[in-house]
């Protein structure tokens, strides 16, 4: 995919497919949601609880487009902070009283441990799901995100293009941001491409352009926008959503690669409404509903072969990068006091 067509495009093109598949269309049906049984059962059963980390806002829009799909099935979303999430799980469960049918997290691992609560479950297209995305085959990777270069476009009228280009002593002087290393899964992912990927001393030349330092990608974003900050690492879904409000944002992917992280999610064996989350699982893993989380979320996603391509991603050139689980745990806490060493940070 190129990147002539603009991001308006892309939504008037997604409503459009929307629109056009209907429900009730049984190839849709088998291929891509499960059976017509499964849909009837799922109808029958009317609800599903669905616990969550992600942010309110785009997981409202998702359970909108799949009750566009599926109307007669409402999703009650519990949205919690990671921590606190996870805490209310495992209250919940030791009590016997998990009132979960979907659950969303992006500590792939916090979940991993805890595989024993899912019972076993596989969409329609498990084939198209690369096993590395994959910390159990309890779990599925429905929210993929990924890390781009995103820049202040009235700014800068020469973008960088890789991630070797945050080293150029060029930018020295606090123009470059940077989510701190011990600030989630996502940041550790980044932190863990960089040094893997772009060499032991890469962290050594990019703290030397003196960097600002941020909590999180929000404050980061903000400060972008304000001209604050030039440029610097971002979760592009973040920078997307500043770009869709008409903010001067453009991301680039370098071909160095993009650090994915994907969530868990994953159906308790105590649902209450297990054809519902079923159906809910399948929708949003399949081409489809990757498609609009792609399209609406700006997110990247796990599938061999994507639906659709994020602006400016080339696929002959941009490829993503998943980081070994068991290393992913294991160099976590080592490599994130080195960074905060290198970096100057005091938790």
């Amino acid at each position: 995919m190129t990147n002539k067509p603009s991001i308006r495009t892309g939504f008037v093109a997604l409503a459009a497919l929307v629109a056009a598949l209907s429900a009730s269309s049984p190839a849709y049906a088998q291929k891509e949601a499960g059976s017509p049984e499964l849909i009837a059962a799922a109808q029958k059963e009317g609800k599903l609880v669905y616990y969550t980390a992600n942010i309110a806002e785009a997981e409202q829009q998702v359970i909108k487009a799949f009750n566009q799909r599926f109307p007669g099935i409402k999703v009650e979303m519990v949205r919690a902070p990671g921590g606190q999430l996870i805490t209310r799980v495992k209250t919940e469960a030791a009590a016997g009283k998990l009132s979960a049918d979907v659950i969303s997290h992006s500590d792939r691992a916090v979940l991993a441990e805890m595989a024993d609560l899912f019972m076993d479950y596989a969409p329609p297209n498990a084939a198209d799901y690369p096993a590395n995305t994959l910390v159990s085959p309890k779990l599925w990777p429905v929210i993929t995100l990924g890390w781009a270069i995103a820049y202040n476009s009235a700014l800068i009228k020469n973008p960088p293009k890789t991630w070797m280009d945050l080293t150029k002593p060029e930018y020295r002087g606090k123009q470059v941001g940077q989510v701190i290393a011990p600030s989630g899964g996502t940041t550790w992912t980044r932190v863990m491409f960089e040094r893997q990927v772009l060499g032991e001393d890469y962290h050594k030349k990019q703290a030397a352009v003196d960097n600002v330092l941020f909590p999180s990608g929000a404050p980061m974003s903000d400060a972008l926008v304000r001209g604050e900050i030039l440029l610097g690492p971002m979760i592009y879904s973040i920078a997307f959503n500043k770009m869709k409000d008409g903010a001067p944002i453009e991301a680039v992917f370098p071909p160095e690669g993009v650090p994915i992280l994907a969530y868990a999610d994953g159906i308790p064996k105590t649902a209450k409404n297990p054809n519902a989350a079923r159906l809910f699982m399948n929708w949003r893993l399949s081409a489809e509903g990757q498609a609009f989380q792609i399209k609406e979320l700006g997110q990247i996603t796990s599938l061999r072969n994507p639906p659709f391509y994020p602006k400016g991603w080339d696929p002959k050139v941009i490829k993503t990068w998943t980081p070994n689980f068991e290393q992913f745990v294991k160099l976590h806490k080592t490599w994130v006091e080195d960074w905060n060493k290198t970096y100057g940070y005091r938790q």
